[in-house]
This record gives C-alpha cells, structure tokens and sequence, in this order.
C-alpha cells in the first residue's frame, strides 16, 4: 500500500476546520493572558488525529452502508475504489483512535496534573470525540444517516473544539466565548453542508438522511447563506462585547470569500461543488486567523 494512498485516505484538505476551532480557542485563551505553548501544541495534535479519524471512519462506514457508489460525485474515497480493503481501514481506525486517546491524555496531564475532576470530566469528553468521530458513518446505526451530523459538528467544531480548547487554558468559561465558538462550529457545518449538497443525490439513494436529502436542494441552499452569516454576526457581536480597537474588525475581510461561496452553492451544479469545500475550510482557517491578528494587537 502506498502512502499517497493513506494521505488521500487521510483527507487533509479538512484539517483547517481543526486547526480553526484549536486556534480559536487559543486566541481566547490568549485574549485572557493564559495561552501556553505546550498545551497549545498538544492540541492541535490530538483534534488532527481525532480529525484523520473521522475521515478514515467516514470512508470506512460510507462505503458499509453504501453511500460511496457509482452516483456519487465527490473524489473517490480509498475503499470503495478498491486501493484499500475494509480491513486495511478498520485497523487504521484503530491506530487513529489509540494515538488519538494517547495524545489526549498527555493533554490532560499537561493541563490537569492531579486534578481529578476535571481529568474525568475531559477524558469523558474526549472518549465521547472518539466514538463520535467513528460512528458518524461507521457502526450499526450511524448518526450521520439520521441528519445529526450538523448538529455532531457544531457541538465538535464548534463548543467542544473552541472553548473547551480554551478552558484547558484559562480552567475558566464565560458566557460570551460561546460566540466564536458559534462562528467556527456553524462555518465548519457549512463545509459539511456543502458536501452533502454535492451527494444529494447518491446519500438519497443510500438512505444517509442529510439536512438536503430531508428538505431538498434549494432548502440546503438556503440552510448554507444562513449558517455563514450567523456566523460572521456571532463574531461581530463578540467583538462589540469586548471592543478596544478597530483592529478587532480585521476577520470582516474575509466577507466578500464567504459571500462568494455561498453564491456558488446557490448556483453551481452538484459536481462543481467540491473545489467550494475546499474553500470554505481554509476561509474558515483565514477567519480565524485574521480574527486572532485583530484580537491580539488590539
């Protein structure tokens, strides 16, 4: 097997939606004078590997259930195109929940030590990122053929990714930090709805019950400006919330790059929407990184 075939497997075009809500969680930590280096590193490590997870599962449990087949119209995936078997992937999910658990708890030990209240309550919640990660697609009854999986993302990518990436920082929360968690949760929603929008048709000829599948095209349509403009409105507000200089308006740059993508999922055709996933996760990673310029030199 060659490796080019495990980094295709590996999907790492998605890798910012991680990067995104880890780095979102650092500037908030770093917004209170409590971002650590150490910390920051190890979890950028463990939502990668919980990310590569989610990825090789999502192969794994498509291809089972029978999402993956000759209708659908986004890159082919490892296992159904036959480079890489069943087995073949369900012992790479295996490494990926092991190195995905090892490194969560050198999270926990960095950040907790002996504290163990909070090692239960984040190593549940990491055990609960796992099973998540594999059974969205992989399993008896996977999640994401219900229509859960945006909810499944914004609790991930959103509340869990973002601040409680901060709290292994600042072991605080505020209410209003729940605002930039919104805006990556709901932006990395957006990139799953764009795939999904792209499969329609083949996730409704498998039974995966999508957001799409559920309500149609043109509601999914409409479903994606929403979600990309709450999101910008939730971080607006957080930036009127804690307002000291125009620098924080920075991420609004990055705007006229959202419009766009949501004007291509209002009008391109199924098989031209896959290079506009692509877009909107490294959009979401820029948001992110414009907002965290603007925050820390304000």
């Amino acid at each position: 097997m060659q490796i080019k075939h495990w980094i295709t497997a590996f999907r790492l075009r998605t890798l910012p939606l991680s990067l995104s809500c880890v780095g979102m969680g650092a500037v908030l930590a770093a917004e209170r004078k409590a971002f650590r280096t150490d910390l920051f590193l190890l979890c950028l490590v463990t939502t990668v590997f919980l990310q590569i997870l989610s990825n090789l599962a999502n192969d794994y449990g498509d291809s089972v259930h029978g999402a993956d087949h000759h209708l659908r119209t986004g890159p082919k995936r490892m296992v159904q195109s036959g480079i890489i078997s069943l087995n073949q992937m369900r012992f790479m999910v295996i490494v990926f929940a092991l190195l995905s658990f090892v490194s969560g708890i050198a999270l926990l030990w960095t950040a907790f030590h002996n504290d163990l209240f909070h090692w239960l309550v984040f190593l549940a919640l990491g055990l609960l990122s796992i099973v998540a990660a594999i059974t969205y697609t992989a399993g008896r009854k996977p999640y994401g053929y219900t229509g859960l999986g945006d909810l499944a993302v914004l609790i991930f990518f959103g509340f869990v990714g973002v601040d409680g990436s901060a709290y292994l920082f600042t072991r605080s929360f505020h209410a209003e930090m729940l605002l930039p968690a919104l805006s990556c949760g709901l932006l990395a929603v957006g990139v799953l709805n764009i795939n999904n929008l792209r499969d329609l048709e083949s996730d409704a000829a498998a039974g995966k019950k999508s957001i799409p599948v559920r309500f149609g095209r043109k509601a999914g349509q409409y479903y994606h400006a929403v979600l990309i403009v709450v999101s910008v409105l939730s971080a607006a507000v957080y930036v009127m919330l804690n307002y000291r200089h125009v620098l924080q308006w920075l991420f609004l740059l990055v705007v006229p790059v959202l419009l766009r993508n949501v004007m291509a999922v209002a009008k391109k055709p199924s098989h031209e929407l896959d290079p506009w996933l692509r877009q909107l996760a490294i959009s979401t990673l820029i948001f992110v990184v414009l907002f965290a310029v603007g925050t820390l030199l304000s």
